[in-house]
């Protein structure tokens, strides 16, 4: 199965979940679509390959269901996640046209790292018919695994299970899979940090595998700096 890849995957902010929590995985699957966009925030950060040290300087906005991701180094590129459409739709602006991302771009690696389009659009998180597998534990949170299973061809992944913490409704992992069960793409949340009195994410680690071995052939990180004090 997939995952965040984004995501990005593939980023997931830490908040407080309904005081009820979800019983269905549609409903676990909404409460994480709400978290990530009912967010406000403005965090400065970086993408690193984990074999060459390779950094891609990036900025990170999120308000008014949306989510913007803006790469500084040329050429300078932006892309945006809006959730107020159903599945959130994602657009890549680059030399100042901007442009929704074509289904067939989707696969196509982020500035060369282990992210890829589908990770940042999150539609998986969209995909019908969910089903909640189990309860286990993610660095001892306790977490819910949701699958989704790919209703059409254009994702680059066939399946995805979806790891989402009990108490905060966040994506902690995803592990995504190819047409042939064998995993493909990992996702987890390293490590947090307090922004604006809430928990968001601090550094997010991503990984490709080959199928046919299981070893990591890829591997991204996606750190954020701390906000800058008044």
């Amino acid at each position: 199965m997939k995952c965040l890849f984004f995501a990005t995957l593939l980023l997931t902010p830490l908040l407080r979940a309904a005081d009820t929590p979800p019983k269905t995985a549609e409903e676990i699957l909404r409460t994480v679509r709400q978290n990530y966009a009912h967010q406000n925030q403005k965090l400065q950060g970086e993408l690193r390959d984990g074999d060459s040290g390779r950094t891609e300087p990036m900025e990170l906005t999120m308000g008014n269901e949306v989510m913007n991701f803006v790469f500084t180094n040329p050429p300078v590129e932006s892309i945006r996640l809006d959730f107020s459409t159903t599945p959130a739709t994602l657009y890549q602006t680059r030399k100042g046209a901007t442009n929704k991302v074509p289904s067939s771009q989707l696969g196509s690696q982020v500035r060369g790292m282990d992210f890829n389009y589908e990770d940042l659009s999150l539609g998986f998180l969209y995909w019908p018919r969910p089903e909640l597998m189990q309860e286990t534990r993610v660095s001892k949170l306790k977490c819910w695994v949701v699958r989704v299973m790919n209703p059409g061809k254009a994702s680059p992944y066939h399946a995805v299970d979806i790891y989402v913490h009990q108490a905060s409704g966040t994506a902690l992992r995803m592990m995504a899979y190819d047409q042939n069960s064998k995993v493909i793409k990992h996702y987890e949340v390293i490590s947090a940090q307090k922004v604006n009195g809430v928990q968001a994410l601090k550094e997010l680690r991503v990984e490709t595998l080959d199928p046919a071995t299981g070893k990591v052939t890829g591997r991204t990180y996606m750190t954020m700096k701390p906000p800058a004090k008044p």
